[in-house]
């Protein structure tokens, strides 16, 4: 069992940057694969980074490509998503995401056990 619990939302301008993170509980973080993923207000949930339990491989959707990144502490029990050159189509509640790492890495939504109950990002223009 693993709970998330999601922080660091809020208001930014476009160009700006922001950075959010995610505390998890429970002995399994360190064998999970984290994800992070957002959804926008009448859109469905949507795959933004994904990251292995060692840290070592990483999955970024093509629209964040370049402008985020995904890390983890497992000392900490935290991922994190960094956010530069934020743009209004980036504004969506984000989730991060957890499943078992002999799973394998992964960017669908359904492939993902544990969920936090998200943060917002909203990036004004």
């Amino acid at each position: 069992q693993v709970q998330l619990v999601e922080s660091g939302g809020g208001l930014v301008q476009a160009g700006g940057s922001l950075r959010v993170s995610c505390a998890a509980s429970g002995r399994t973080f360190s064998s999970s694969v984290m994800g992070w993923f957002r959804q926008a207000p009448g859109k469905e949930r949507e795959f933004v980074a994904a990251i292995t339990s060692s840290g070592g491989t990483t999955r970024y959707s093509d629209s964040v490509k370049g402008r985020f990144t995904i890390s983890r502490d497992n000392a900490k029990n935290t991922v994190s998503l960094q956010m530069n050159s934020l743009k209004p189509d980036d504004t969506a509640a984000y989730f991060c995401a957890a499943r078992p790492a002999f799973l394998g890495i992964t960017t669908r939504t359904r492939d993902y056990t544990y969920w936090g109950q998200g943060t917002q990002v909203t990036v004004s223009s």
